[in-house]
């Protein structure tokens, strides 16, 4: 059985109140909470074992290594890379991944004339890279949103060509919801000799993710967004390919052999990781991967598909509201972005944190352009998590029918 209120009191923070009540935190698209197994695991290794990495002989080097290293294996094995360990490439988040690709492979490996398509729904950190290419005479193709939210793989079928030679794709839409068919996208690349990148920053923490299975050529994902610290995240890659692109930063631990004339570089996973790396974060990591094992990926996926459910259900009985992307739950992650027609999105957010002590989002998001394609500026975004209730989305639904009767008294419109 899946026991939510047991999952609840790992989380010292959802006992805290905000505004003099229990805190409701519907924001896990931009960052989740952590358990006290994650606090306690950065807690003791500062305690206890901390020292650098790959530095010394002595006990706390050692003990440092192994556990940095475990982690880059329980990452790797979380994903079914068949190379967990050199497969694992550990930055400080999905954007750092993406910008290792555009320079290690898209600076370096494209030239005028070669192409890369991504879409409309992107979130920037999977658009802007591949804009500063044009500086180098590629072309970036974007493939459309249908109205319904979906991929438009028609046009993406009629944009790919023989002169395509990478396709990032977004796995789960931050805004949208949307889920992509990521291996039928993938093979339309693959059967066009162009590598395949996908951004799993909202998928990676809610499902179970197969990087083997769906042929993926790289796959980028982030701690803090399931349950780990900040400034720690992974690049998956396949090991051929890792091994040919060139490093992203140069320095220490990054390097086998260093001569005034030449050096050369580490092995994988080390020769894209320069510097004194994120250790504590790494191990971090590592315990929020136990964490989630141990609950099972595929019940927090359906925990999140019934609270999804539950909330479009009571949003289709509410006039007024504007939903984006499907509207239902099977094609959809375990987010909701929306709007109250005549009500600014900020004015929302503002009225639930005040009245109701809920977290949610608003803004674009990140996906500007997504946004405009609805013909909008900004939205509403509730997303949801492990530890997530139907009892805590009644509240928030009441605030929502409390905040169209205030807020529709006053003339305005949606911006």
């Amino acid at each position: 059985m899946y026991n939510v209120s047991n999952i609840r009191n790992d989380f010292p923070i959802l006992q805290r109140k905000v505004h003099d009540r229990q805190l409701i935190y519907f924001d896990n698209a931009a960052t989740t909470h952590k358990p006290y197994q994650v606090i306690d695991s950065i807690s003791n290794f500062y305690k206890f074992h901390n020292s650098n990495i790959h530095r010394g002989v002595h006990k706390l080097s050692q003990e440092s290594t192994d556990m940095y290293e475990e982690s880059h294996k329980k990452v790797g094995k979380f994903i079914s890379a068949k190379n967990p360990f050199e497969e694992t490439i550990f930055v400080r988040n999905t954007t750092e991944a993406l910008n290792l690709l555009y320079y290690s492979f898209g600076m370096n490996e494209l030239k005028k004339g070669d192409e890369v398509i991504t879409s409309i729904m992107e979130h920037h950190s999977n658009l802007v890279p591949w804009q500063m290419l044009r500086r180098k005479g590629v072309k970036v193709k974007f493939v459309n949103v249908l109205e319904d939210g979906s991929f438009d793989i028609e046009d993406y079928e009629d944009k790919i060509s023989k002169h395509t030679k990478f396709v990032s794709i977004v796995h789960g839409s931050n805004v949208l919801g949307t889920i992509n068919p990521i291996k039928e996208i993938g093979k339309i690349a693959h059967d066009h000799d162009a590598l395949f990148s996908v951004d799993g920053a909202q998928t990676a923490p809610h499902m179970k993710i197969d990087v083997s299975a769906l042929d993926v050529d790289f796959y980028s994902f982030s701690a803090h967004k399931m349950l780990g610290p900040t400034g720690i995240g992974a690049l998956y890659g396949k090991k051929h390919l890792l091994e040919k692109m060139e490093p992203f930063m140069l320095g220490g631990d990054m390097i086998k052999e260093v001569k005034l004339s030449q050096s050369t570089w580490n092995d994988l996973p080390w020769k894209f990781e320069a510097g004194t790396p994120n250790i504590v974060g790494g191990i971090a990591f590592g315990t929020a991967i136990d964490y989630l094992k141990k609950i099972g990926m595929d019940n927090i996926y359906r925990h999140e598909k019934s609270l999804v459910k539950h909330t479009l259900d009571n949003f289709n009985e509410i006039e007024d509201v504007k939903i984006y992307g499907p509207n239902n739950s099977a094609k959809r992650g375990g987010l909701v972005s929306f709007n109250i027609r005549n009500v600014h999105p900020h004015d929302v957010a503002g009225f639930l944190d005040t009245e109701y002590s809920i977290a949610i989002r608003s803004g674009h998001h990140c996906a500007q352009p997504l946004i405009e394609f609805f013909g909008d500026q900004s939205s509403a975004r509730a997303s949801y998590y492990l530890y997530n209730t139907k009892e805590e989305i009644d509240v928030f639904i009441d605030g929502i029918k409390k905040v169209k009767r205030l807020f529709q008294r006053k003339k305005g419109s949606i911006q």
